[in-house]
């Protein structure tokens, strides 16, 4: 789905799309874009920021409440802070107009690799990963905590499939970024860290003290098991 208020705009990003085979449907104010995403359930949602009636960035927050849709946002904001404020609300990527044709149709070729796993058996790479409560499910793209399950956009999911693939490894934010993809003009450091504080408001069991994914200071973050799936609170007391 394209949600972009320019009609010229829309329809120039709906060709490009539908040379590559995709179907698409194209809707011009924020309002229509989330009643159009609960109704249809795409499978991408291209997205523009400055939108009349809801803009882009709200329809990402109330979208993220609800859905787990990978979100592109196409706009003419091009500062580290708009990227970080659009990752922060659950962005997966970020292009900025003027854009490559190539390059958005490579980025959303990226996206839908992340969100549909790869069709065939199950792979060594499809194994549900664990550490402690946490579970991740590559090949469903599901995470879990204590069976709970647990929302995440493709970006925090990626940090959490690698974290978990080794429990208890220190990543730098270095091969955090080198797992990532998209943000390719814009990923810093901070990045990561965003991604990281999203991932704890879903995960422990207090963000302001994290006891699963940790961080370890001038290294990076692991995601850790803590003693008998308990968390930082209830080790102190038993101390």
């Amino acid at each position: 789905m394209v949600a972009e208020d320019d009609v010229k705009q829309a329809e120039l990003v709906r060709r490009y799309l539908e040379h590559e085979g995709h179907q698409v449907v194209a809707v011009h104010d924020g309002r229509a874009a989330l009643d159009t995403v609960r109704r249809r359930s795409p499978d991408l949602l291209v997205l523009d920021v400055m939108m009349p009636k809801v803009d882009g960035l709200d329809v990402c927050r109330i979208l993220r409440a609800e859905s787990d849709v990978p979100v592109l946002m196409l706009t003419a904001r091009s500062t580290e802070d708009d990227l970080l404020l659009g990752l922060d609300l659950g962005a997966d990527d970020y292009v900025t107009k003027p854009y490559s044709p190539r390059e958005l149709m490579a980025r959303v070729r990226t996206l839908l690799r992340r969100a549909r796993p790869a069709a065939g058996g199950a792979s060594a790479a499809d194994a549900v990963l664990r550490a402690g409560a946490v579970t991740v499910d590559p090949a469903r793209h599901e995470v879990r905590v204590d069976g709970r399950p647990v929302e995440c956009t493709p970006g925090e999911f990626q940090v959490l499939e690698l974290l978990a693939s080794q429990p208890e490894r220190v990543f730098t934010r270095e091969q955090i970024l080198g797992h990532l993809h998209g943000f390719d003009r814009y990923i810093t450091s901070r990045t990561v860290d965003v991604h990281v504080m999203n991932l704890r408001r879903k995960i422990e069991p207090d963000p302001r003290r994290p006891a699963r994914l940790v961080t370890v200071y001038g290294v990076g973050y692991k995601l850790t098991c803590p003693p008998s799936g308990k968390d930082r609170r209830d080790v102190a007391r038993d101390a």
